[in-house]
C-alpha cells in the first residue's frame, strides 16, 4: 500500500478506488498574455496534485489533504454555498461548475496530496481543479474531454474564487505532455506540443518564499489596464484582441494610450511576439536564443508591467551572473512566487548555491529551488 493509500485508509476508512493527477506548470515564456488572448508556451510539472477518491454513496464531498491539516465537506445538492471556506473553496467552485455544465456528479471521499508549493506562481491552484474535475468527472462516469474540464476549471477559479486567471494554467495542467512544451492559442484554444530539448541544460525553478495572494494583488487591475488599452486601440485600428496588434502600432499610438497604460500594452504586444522567436528558437534547436528571450521577457514585465518586485529581480540578476544559465525570467502571475531558469546541467549545484546566497544577503531569508523535470498533464 502506498503513502496516499495508506493516508486515505485511516482519514476515510477503506481504501481508495482510484488515483488520478494533475500537474503543476512552468510558463516558459509568454507572461501575462494568456487573458489577452495570446499565445503562451508553458510545460506540465512532475510537481503535480495527486488525489485519492472513492465514491461514498452520498450526495457529499469530504475532502481532506496531506500536507496541510485541512477538511471540508461539501454538498452536491447545494455546491454555491462554500465560496468563502479557507481550504475547499477552489474544489467546491469546480463542483458548481460542472453541476452547472450538466455533469453527473456523486458524493466522494478525496484525499490530495499536492507537492506543487503554494504561492509559488507554480499553478497549484490549477493543479488541485484540474485533479478535481478529472476525478469527480470520472467518478460520476461522464465522458473525459481534457480540454473541457480545463475550461471548466478556469471558469471554477474566475467566478467561484474571484480571480481573474486566464486559461494557461488549467490547460497546461490538464493537457501537458512529458518532454514537450505547450504552445496554447488563449483565444481560440488551439494548441501545440512543441518537443523541448534541453540536452545539457535543466529548468532550475527558485521560490522567492514571499507570500502572495493573486487577489489581492495588482492582477486583476492589470488586467483592467490591458482592458483600457484595447478599448482605446479600437477608437483607431478594428481588433477584438489586443495580443493580434503589433507593437509598432502600440508604438504610433503611444500618446493616445498615455504613460502607463501604453507600458501595460507594450509589454502584451512584445511578449506574444517573443513567444512566436521563442518556438521558432526551440524547434531550431536554439537555446541560447531562447535564452536571451527569457532575459527579455523578465526586464519587460519589470519595467512595463511592473510585476515582478525586489525579491524576483534579485533572483533573476543573480542568475544572469552565473555560469552555465543562459535565461532566466519571473513565471506566473508575479508579485512573489518562482523564476525559471535554463542552466547547464554541470553547473546546478553551484547556480543553486550561488543565487541562493546571494538572495539571502539581499532579502534577508532563503529562497527554494526545485529542478523538475516536464511531465505529463494528468495522469491515471
Amino acid at each position: 500500500m502506498t503513502a496516499i493509500e495508506s493516508i486515505f485508509k485511516e482519514e476515510f476508512g477503506a481504501e481508495p478506488e482510484a488515483i488520478f493527477s494533475a500537474a503543476g506548470r512552468v510558463n516558459l515564456i509568454g507572461e501575462h498574455i494568456d487573458y489577452c488572448g495570446g499565445r503562451v508556451l508553458p510545460a506540465a510539472l512532475s510537481l503535480k496534485c495527486r488525489v485519492a477518491v472513492r465514491k461514498n454513496g452520498t450526495s457529499i464531498l469530504r475532502i481532506a489533504a496531506t500536507t496541510i491539516d485541512a477538511r471540508a465537506e461539501i454538498d452536491l445538492t447545494n455546491t454555491g454555498a462554500y465560496q468563502n471556506l479557507p481550504w475547499g473553496n477552489y474544489q467546491a467552485g469546480v463542483a458548481d461548475e460542472m453541476k452547472r455544465a450538466g455533469y453527473n456528479l456523486v458524493g466522494c471521499d478525496i484525499l490530495y496530496d499536492c507537492t506543487v508549493p503554494f504561492g509559488s506562481g507554480l499553478s497549484s491552484s490549477a493543479a488541485i481543479e484540474v485533479a478535481t474535475a478529472y476525478a469527480l468527472a470520472k467518478m460520476g462516469g461522464n465522458k473525459i474531454d481534457k480540454v473541457e474540464l480545463a475550461v471548466i476549471s478556469q471558469r471554477a477559479e474566475n467566478n467561484y474564487c474571484g480571480v481573474n486567471c486566464g486559461i494557461m494554467d488549467q490547460f497546461a495542467s490538464a493537457n501537458g505532455k512529458k518532454d514537450h512544451a505547450i504552445l496554447i492559442d488563449c483565444a481560440t484554444l488551439e494548441y501545440e506540443h512543441i518537443p523541448l530539448n534541453l540536452g545539457d541544460f535543466v529548468l532550475v525553478l527558485a521560490n522567492c518564499n514571499k507570500p502572495h495572494n493573486l487577489r489581492e494583488s495588482k492582477y486583476n487591475e492589470r488586467r483592467d489596464e490591458v482592458e483600457v488599452a484595447l478599448k482605446i486601440l479600437k477608437t483607431k485600428i478594428s481588433s477584438d484582441n489586443l495580443s493580434q496588434i503589433s507593437s509598432d502600432t502600440v508604438e504610433r499610438y503611444k500618446d493616445l494610450l498615455g504613460e502607463t497604460i501604453y507600458r501595460r500594452a507594450k509589454h502584451v504586444t512584445t511578449e506574444c511576439e517573443r513567444v512566436a522567436k521563442s518556438v521558432e528558437a526551440l524547434k531550431n534547436n536554439d537555446l541560447a536564443g531562447f535564452g536571451r528571450l527569457m532575459y527579455e521577457s523578465h526586464d519587460s514585465l519589470k519595467y512595463d508591467y511592473e510585476v515582478t518586485g525586489r525579491e524576483l529581480d534579485t533572483l533573476v540578476e543573480a542568475a544572469r551572473l552565473q555560469k552555465g544559465c543562459i535565461g532566466s525570467r519571473m513565471t506566473g502571475a508575479g508579485f512573489g512566487g518562482c523564476t525559471v531558469s535554463l542552466v547547464k546541467k554541470i553547473c546546478v549545484n553551484e547556480f543553486i548555491e550561488n543565487v541562493g546566497q546571494r538572495y539571502r544577503s539581499v532579502i534577508g531569508y532563503d529562497a527554494s529551488f526545485y529542478v523538475a523535470d516536464i511531465a505529463d498533464g494528468i495522469v491515471g
